[in-house]
């Protein structure tokens, strides 16, 4: 390394990691990505270890894992964290001017967490709201969580992508210190529901061949766990017709090139002013989206639609020794983006940072990588593990377990959990969560086997009657004006 990089994270939120690079369908359009993909190192197992909103920043912003950061759902990150340790604090000592640019999802939701600068999707409603525009966004009537295929009711360049491009690139302009080197993080909130594109990207899938969703045997039947039925039967996701999953997927895909286009704006205002060979950037995506893949939606659990995800970094073209074009299949996670930069700034690593660093890995320089990416949600609902090749998963609700073998079953449509031949992998997997656990204090087992609680007993005709966070559509005009 032969000088201090700038630095670009970029963020997508609820991306699939078969929308990007070479897992992507052939007719997608994400030209911006693919020349990160050809100048960089692509990361081919990276993991949201947990695949909600706000963990997935938290482990961004402490290079911790979720069973040590314990923020298993979305909730204040102030809890958690505070401003000085915090992946901007770090970088800022180190002589980094810091601007954090999207959605953060932070809570309270001005909390800066050791940012200079922040500029949040709330500043976008209430410039809208204030405005001359007879254009509102998101008047549409869908919600954050609805998986129906919409349109945006605003022009392509009055859009919140649109937006934060700009954002990004006027702070790239004008508005940061020239004479040190700057952190962003530019972070999308798409194509996160509403899946409503503007046009040209509202039509430009319509017409394609639109992949049909993965539907695994083990969500047809009685062996599906629970926890998973309640997700889809209380949203009703296993009702929506394959025609409309079908235009959400189209839609999906729209808002996923937006972004990659609008990536392009960013990218010219660092060549502009010859800063974009030498930037160092990351791009990934806080989780995934079921879109319909075993008769449900949303994320939250640890199968590949909901928790596998794009991940890649391309290094500044002056460093020695730089990779590019090439693929990494170690397991990798947010916890590895801290440990990264901070070693890339020329910093030292804190001491409590769970992740590594992913230069050195590229380069073939870490003894001993990583073999596993674990994974946990909200009460927990289950605990995941992979290595890339393999995954289980433990449900505590009633006991229920999931083991899929990657290599053969990457849609993980056939369950191998209960099969004799398979035992010894299942136990394996199982006792390797239990020890994790007992190393964090044994909070979820007793040594020998992971907690198992009895079944909840509520029905179908339950759960369908249960109150959803979908409407919503409101909430930024909202609060904008209180």
């Amino acid at each position: 390394m032969t000088s201090t990089p700038n630095i670009l994270l970029i963020t997508t939120d609820q991306q699939r990691f078969d929308t990007a690079g070479d897992a992507a369908p052939s007719f997608m359009r994400t030209p911006h990505f693919d020349v990160l993909a050809r100048e960089g190192v692509t990361f081919s197992a990276g993991y949201s270890d947990c695949p909600i909103c706000v963990p997935a920043r938290v482990g961004i912003m402490t290079g911790r894992f979720v069973g040590n950061h314990r923020m298993r759902g979305n909730g204040l990150t102030s809890t958690v964290m505070g401003r000085d340790d915090t992946l901007p604090a770090y970088l800022r000592e180190l002589g980094y001017q810091t601007a954090a640019i999207g959605k953060m999802h932070f809570g309270p939701e001005r909390v800066r967490h050791g940012f200079d600068e922040m500029i949040l999707p709330a500043d976008y409603y209430r410039e809208m709201v204030h405005s001359a525009s007879i254009y509102q966004p998101m008047r549409h009537g869908l919600g954050q969580n609805e998986l129906y295929p919409g349109m945006a009711t605003v022009p392509e360049s009055m859009t919140l992508t649109s937006w934060i491009s700009e954002q990004c690139v006027e702070y790239i302009r004008e508005r940061r210190d020239p004479s040190v080197p700057f952190f962003l993080w530019c972070s999308y909130s798409k194509p996160h529901p509403p899946l409503d594109p503007p046009e040209p990207y509202y039509s430009m899938y319509r017409n394609s061949p639109i992949p049909e969703p993965f539907v695994g045997e083990w969500a047809l039947d009685e062996s599906c766990p629970d926890a998973i039925q309640r997700l889809r039967q209380s949203w009703s996701l296993d009702k929506i017709p394959p025609e409309v999953i079908r235009e959400a997927r189209a839609a999906y895909y729209g808002l996923i090139t937006q972004i990659d286009y609008n990536m392009g704006r960013v990218f010219a205002a660092l060549q502009d002013l010859d800063l974009f060979n030498d930037t160092l950037i990351i791009y990934t995506s806080d989780h995934g989206e079921f879109l319909g893949d075993h008769n449900t939606g949303g994320k939250v659990f640890f199968h590949e639609s909901s928790a596998h995800i794009p991940y890649l970094l391309r290094m500044p073209k002056s460093w020695e020794n730089r990779m590019h074009g090439t693929t990494v299949t170690t397991p990798v996670t947010f916890a590895d983006i801290l440990p990264t930069l901070v070693t890339a700034a020329g910093g030292t690593v804190p001491k409590d940072v769970d992740g590594m660093d992913l230069v050195a890995l590229a380069r073939g320089e870490i003894a001993e990588p990583r073999r596993y990416v674990e994974s946990m949600a909200n009460e927990p609902s289950y605990f995941g593990i992979t290595d890339g090749l393999w995954k289980y998963m433990w449900y505590p609700e009633g006991g229920q377990e999931q083991l899929f073998n990657l290599a053969d079953d990457p849609h993980e449509l056939k369950n191998l959990a209960g099969i004799k031949e398979y035992d010894e992998k299942c136990q394996e997997l199982h006792d390797e969560l239990v020890a994790r656990d007992q190393a964090r204090g044994g909070e979820f087992s007793d040594g020998r086997r992971l907690v198992t609680l009895p079944r909840r007993g509520d029905t179908e005709q339950d759960r369908r009657n249960t109150s959803w966070p979908g409407f919503h559509t409101e909430h930024y005009h909202i609060d904008v004006r209180h």
